[in-house]
């Protein structure tokens, strides 16, 4: 199976003992265009693999600030093929590894086989599918590895053991660990708890693991970091989006140099 940019992008930093800084943004908040000049902004100022949000009505695994930048986006008719076609028009200008964090509906409205073909086709390198159990649509996930697509499933603090054992089974590019039993956007507890928790993923799989909801400062992607192969940002780079660039420019550039 070809390495994807994803692997590559983790291989190339483990390989210098450095770990990713993973980025989210919500793809319409503003405008699709002004999405496309965020990625290649984040790329230049560090980021290793951008997470693009699609929007969608009912985001059971979001907060507030991520919820109002969905609803901002749909205002501006921003849809799941939108995103694509934005997707495809940066690859003229990056390589840098692009995930969609997407609900299913949107997915299977366009069609599972439609999304694969038309994702690949664009340039997308990964998807999150917070409501799809990775023993659920095995057909369509397997047909997501067999393109090229890797499959991104989330683990939990909750998680037993066969759950930890199936995901780490079904993901592809890494694994995302979801640090708190919130939504997106609460606090993060770097504790002993999630320190075992990514020990116990680390021991059943050699797959890197991200870090995502409730990282909000530098000084808590820095702990996090220590702990795991990528760091996730995503409500306070949403938030800091509709700031002054200034200060989005410094916030980013602290991250950055945290992790």
């Amino acid at each position: 199976m070809k390495k994807t940019r994803i692997t590559a992008a983790f291989e190339r930093l483990g390989s210098v003992g450095k770990k990713a800084f993973i980025p989210y943004i919500m793809a319409g908040d503003v405008s699709l265009d002004k999405t496309q000049e965020l990625v290649l902004f984040l790329e230049r100022h560090g980021a290793d693999i951008v997470e693009l949000g699609v929007p969608f009505s009912d985001p059971l695994a979001d907060g507030p600030t991520i919820q109002r930048a969905a609803e901002r986006a749909l205002q501006n008719h921003v849809t799941l093929s939108g995103v694509i076609r934005a997707v495809k028009s940066l690859r003229s200008q990056t390589q840098l590894p692009i995930v969609l964090m997407t609900y299913f509906n949107p997915v299977y409205k366009l069609g599972l086989t439609r999304f694969i073909d038309d994702a690949t086709t664009a340039g997308v390198d990964g998807v999150i599918i917070p409501d799809l159990p990775p023993d659920e649509e095995t057909d369509f996930i397997c047909s997501c590895a067999d393109s090229g697509l890797d499959t991104i499933f989330l683990l939990a603090p909750t998680s037993t053991e066969d759950r930890i054992e199936l995901v780490v089974q079904a993901s592809r590019g890494f694994i995302y660990y979801v640090s708190i039993t919130g939504i997106t956007g609460s606090k993060i507890s770097i504790d002993t708890e999630m320190r075992t928790m990514i020990r116990r993923i680390g021991q059943m799989s050699a797959k890197p693991v991200a870090v995502g909801f409730g990282v909000k400062t530098p000084q808590e992607a820095k702990e996090v970091a220590e702990l795991a192969d990528g760091v996730i940002v995503g409500s306070s780079i949403v938030n800091a989006i509709h700031k002054d660039e200034g200060s989005l420019e410094s916030y980013i550039n602290a991250l950055r140099e945290a992790i």
